[in-house]
C-alpha cells in the first residue's frame, strides 16, 4: 500500500510500511554520496532520539503539548533508544542542509510511530505532526550539534576502554621483558643499551597520557546549545526551555551536560569538534609510531633486527613461500592515516561556517564517528592479534648489544669523549669489539671494564 504526503515542494507517494516520510524520501533522492546510511552509526541515531524524548518531556513541563501526544513521542523515542526502527534511518551521512534531512528523518519516524501508538494511521499528521509536535521548540541547528556531542561522548567511552586495555597489555609485556637487554637506537643508529621492557613501558605511558587528553576533550563536548533553536535566540521555544531541556537530557543520558552560556555563539562554533579531532589525531600518530617500531623490531627474520616476534597471522605473499608480514601493525598505520585525513576535513569544515551557523556539520559528524569507530576497532585488533602474542628473541637482543659500538658511550665519564671517539672509530674500521680495543690500548683494567660494560648496568645506570 502507498500513502500520499505533501511538503512545501509538492506531493509524493511512498510505501505505507515506511515510518519515514516525504522529506526523508526527498533526501534519499538528493544525497547518494558516501553509501553509508545514518543507521551505520546507531549511537548517533539514539542520541537524536534522546533529544526528541527530552524535548517532549520539556514541552510537557511547559504545557506546550498535550500529555497523550508527548507520551506517544516519548514512547516512540524510547523504542529507537532501545535499538528498534534503525532501518528507518536510510539517509546518507553526508548531506547538504546542515543536517535538516537527518533531523526530519527522525521527526517523521517518531511522528508515525507515535501515531500508531495512539491508534492512528501513518501520515495522519493532523494528530501528531513531525514539525509541529516532534520538532516543537527545536531546530536542526540545535538538535544536530547536540546529537553529535552526545554520540561523541558515547564513542569516547568505548575508545577510552580500548585504550586502557591496550595500555595494560603493553604493561604486561613490559614486565615480561624487563630483563631482556637490547640496544636502544636513535635515528636508526646504535645508541645505548636498554631493556625491551623499558621500550614497552614507554609505549604504555604515552597511551596513558592520551587517555587523559581524550578525557579532557570529551568534557568539552558536554556543553550543548539545545533550546537555542534556529540561531541561538530561542525563538519559538518557551522561556527557560534551554536550561530545563538540558537538565532533563542530562538526567536521561547520565551525562553531565551543561547549557552553553551564549547559545548564539554555541550554535555557530565548532571549536570543540576541532579540538576533539586533534586529540584523535594525536592518538593516531602515536599508535602509528608504535606500529612502525613493532615492524622495525620484528624485521627479518634473518636480515633485519629480529629482536621480537609478532604472532604470525596469515601467509604474507602470493609468490614468496613462507613469508609472513606484520599485517596487524600495517592496518593500524592505515587507520592512523585515515584519522589524520579526517582531522583535516573536520578542520576545513569547521572553518567553512558562515555567520550564525555552520552548514558543514554533517561531514564533521561523519569524520568524527569514522575516526572513533576505526580507532576503537583497530586498537582492539592490535592488542588481541599482535601485542598479546609478542615474544622476545633474548639471545639476539643481547648479542646485538655486545657487538655494538654504541656501548662505548658508557666509557665517556672515565676516558673522555675524544678517546671514546677514537675507540669507536677503530672498532668500526677493524670490526673488533669495543672491549678488545680498550684492552689493546691499555686504557683500563679488565675487571673495571667488565663492570662498566655489563649490559644490565648500562640499562639501569646508578
Amino acid at each position: 500500500m502507498l500513502r500520499r504526503e505533501h511538503d512545501c515542494v509538492g506531493e509524493m507517494e511512498l510505501p505505507d510500511e515506511n515510518y519515514y516520510g516525504i522529506q526523508t524520501m526527498r533526501a534519499i533522492e538528493n544525497f547518494n554520496i558516501s553509501g553509508i546510511p545514518v543507521s551505520h552509526y546507531p549511537v548517533f541515531v539514539k542520541a537524536i532520539a534522546e533529544i526528541k524524548k527530552a524535548c517532549a518531556q520539556t514541552n510537557l513541563y511547559f504545557k506546550w503539548i498535550e500529555k497523550n501526544k508527548a507520551n506517544a513521542i516519548i514512547q516512540a523515542s524510547n523504542e529507537i533508544i532501545a535499538g528498534k526502527l534503525l532501518n528507518q534511518f536510510p539517509l546518507d551521512i553526508i548531506e547538504g542542509g546542515a543536517g535538516t534531512s537527518i533531523n526530519m528523518n527522525a521527526n517523521e519516524v517518531i511522528a508515525n510511530r507515535a501515531l500508531e501508538i495512539l491508534g492512528h494511521k501513518k501520515g495522519d499528521y493532523s494528530f501528531i505532526h513531525p514539525n509541529n509536535h516532534v520538532n516543537l521548540s527545536q531546530s536542526t541547528n540545535d538538535v544536530f550539534p547536540t546529537a553529535i556531542r552526545i554520540a561523541v561522548i558515547k564513542y569516547s567511552e568505548e575508545l577510552i576502554y580500548e585504550m586502557e586495555n591496550f595500555k595494560e597489555s603493553l604493561l604486561k609485556k613490559a614486565e615480561e621483558f624487563k630483563d631482556v637487554i637490547k640496544m636502544g637506537r636513535t635515528q636508526l643508529q646504535d645508541a645505548i643499551p636498554m631493556t625491551l621492557g623499558q621500550e614497552f613501558h614507554a609505549w604504555a605511558i604515552t597511551i596513558e597520557e592520551d587517555i587523559q587528553r581524550l578525557n579532557n576533550a570529551k568534557d568539552l563536548m558536554k556543553e550543548i546549545n539545545l533550546g537555542g533553536t534556529a540561531i541561538g535566540t530561542g525563538l519559538n521555544a518557551p522561556k527557560g526551555f534551554s536550561i530545563k531541556v538540558t537538565e532533563i537530557l542530562a538526567k536521561n543520558t547520565g551525562m553531565n551536560l551543561v547549557c552553553a552560556s551564549d547559545l548564539i555563539e554555541a550554535t555557530q562554533d565548532c571549536g570543540c569538534n576541532i579540538q576533539y579531532s586533534g586529540v584523535l589525531k594525536r592518538i593516531a600518530v602515536k599508535l602509528s609510531k608504535i606500529s612502525n617500531d613493532l615492524r622495525l623490531l620484528s624485521s627479518g627474520p634473518r636480515t633485519g633486527l629480529n629482536e621480537i616476534n609478532l604472532p604470525p597471522r596469515q601467509p604474507g605473499s602470493s609468490i614468496m613461500p613462507g613469508k609472513v608480514n606484520p599485517v596487524i601493525p600495517e592496518v593500524m598505520n592505515q587507520v592512523a592515516f585515515d584519522v589524520i585525513g579526517n582531522d583535516m576535513t573536520i578542520t576545513m569544515a569547521a572553518e567553512a561556517g558562515q555567520l550564525e551557523l555552520n552548514a558543514m556539520e554533517p561531514v564533521i559528524a561523519y569524520k568524527l564517528f569514522s575516526s572513533l569507530r576505526h580507532l576503537i576497532n583497530a586498537l582492539k585488533t592490535l592488542r588481541i592479534n599482535c601485542i598479546d602474542g609478542i615474544t622476545a628473541n633474548k639471545e639476539r637482543c643481547r648479542n646485538l648489544v655486545l657487538g655494538s659500538i654504541g656501548i662505548v658511550t658508557v666509557l665517556n665519564p672515565v676516558l673522555g669523549y675524544e678517546t671514546c671517539s677514537l675507540i669507536a672509530k677503530k672498532a668500526l674500521e677493524t670490526g673488533k669489539p669495543v672491549e678488545q680495543i680498550v684492552l689493546e690500548m691499555k686504557l683500563m683494567s679488565k675487571d673495571k671494564l667488565d663492570k662498566l660494560l655489563t649490559p644490565e648496568n648500562m640499562a639501569h645506570p646508578e
